[in-house]
C-alpha cells in the first residue's frame, strides 16, 4: 500500500514516525538546528556506514568518502560558530569530477532520510568545513557537511507544513499527470534546497518529466544549485522505487541543445516501458 499526503499524516499520528522508511521520510523530514549532545548507539552508526555503502549514486564513477566527526563533548567550537552545534557530523569528500556536487546531494539526502528512519535529526551546513586550511582526504575533495544527532524538540513536521511553493508554480504540464506522476512530482517540490531556494522547474508529460534550472547570468549550476538538484533528483528516485516504476534520469541530447530564455535544462526522469 501507498502513502498519500493525508495516509503519511495519520501514519505519524499513530506512529509517532516510528518504523518508517525512506518514502514516508520524504514527506515527514525536516532540517533540525537544535540538537542534544547524547551519543548515538554503535549499531545506529554502523547501520548509516553500511546503508552509504549500498547507495548508488547518480554516477557510479565517481568515487566519495564519507568521514563521521563525534562532537559529543562539544569541542568543535569553530562548527558551532559558523554552523549548528550537534553531537556529529558526517563529512562528505568526492572525486572532483564533473556533476561531482549532484552526486554528492543524491548520496547525502539519502542518508538524511535513513537518519531520519532511525529517529534523528539532520541539517545540511554548507558553510563547515572539517578543518581550516586543507580541504582534501587523499584525491578527495571535502564537498559538504551533515550534522546530525537526537533533536531537541521534533525531527519531524507534516508535509503541509513545509515552506514551499506549489506544484502549479514549479509545473508546466504538457498532458494530464496520472496518479504516480503526481507522487513522483510532490516529493520533487519537498526537497530541500540551500535558502529554500527551490530552483527546480518541471516540463510534464504523460511518462516523463524535463527538469529545468531558472535561468541564471552564467551558463551552469552553482555549486550548491548543483547539489540542490542532487537532492531533488534522489527524492524522485526514491519514490520511483516505493512505486515499482523502472525511471532513468537522463540528459537528452536534442533539449540540452535548445536555447530557452527563462531556464537552463538539467536533467530527464523518463520512465521505462
Amino acid at each position: 500500500m501507498h502513502f498519500n499526503e493525508y495516509m503519511l499524516q495519520y501514519y505519524y499520528t499513530e506512529n509517532k514516525g516510528d518504523n518508517m522508511n525512506l518514502y514516508e521520510a520524504i514527506f515527514l523530514r525536516k532540517s533540525v538546528r537544535s540538537y542534544e549532545m547524547e551519543p548515538v548507539s554503535s549499531e545506529i552508526l554502523q547501520e548509516m556506514r553500511e546503508f552509504y555503502g549500498e547507495i548508488e549514486g547518480l554516477n557510479p564513477g565517481i568515487r566519495t568518502e564519507i568521514s563521521i566527526i563525534d562532537n559529543t563533548k562539544g569541542k568543535n567550537k569553530r562548527m558551532h560558530l559558523f554552523g549548528v552545534k550537534a553531537p556529529y557530523y558526517l563529512a562528505f569528500y568526492s572525486e572532483d569530477k564533473d556533476l561531482a556536487q549532484m552526486n554528492a546531494g543524491y548520496i547525502l539526502e539519502q542518508i538524511a532520510l535513513f537518519l531520519c528512519t532511525k529517529g534523528l535529526g539532520t541539517c545540511f551546513l554548507g558553510g563547515v568545513k572539517p578543518r581550516m586550511g586543507n580541504n582534501r582526504k587523499g584525491n578527495m575533495k571535502f564537498i559538504i557537511m551533515l550534522a546530525f544527532g537526537k533533536s531537541r524538540g521534533s525531527y519531524t513536521r507534516k508535509a503541509v507544513d513545509a515552506r514551499r511553493m506549489a506544484l502549479k508554480e514549479l509545473c508546466v504540464y504538457k498532458e494530464v499527470p496520472r496518479q504516480w506522476m503526481k507522487q513522483l512530482l510532490e516529493a520533487a517540490r519537498l526537497a530541500p534546497s540551500s535558502m529554500n531556494s527551490q530552483p527546480w522547474r518541471f516540463v510534464v508529460y504523460d511518462n516523463r518529466i524535463h527538469v529545468f534550472a531558472k535561468k541564471h547570468n552564467m551558463n551552469h549550476l552553482g555549486r550548491f544549485e548543483e547539489l540542490n538538484f542532487g537532492i531533488m533528483f534522489s527524492h524522485l528516485m526514491v519514490v520511483a522505487e516505493e512505486l515499482w516504476l523502472d525511471v532513468d534520469l537522463i540528459r537528452l541530447e536534442d533539449i540540452t541543445h535548445k536555447n530557452f530564455p527563462n531556464n537552463q535544462y538539467v536533467l530527464s526522469a523518463i520512465l521505462k516501458t
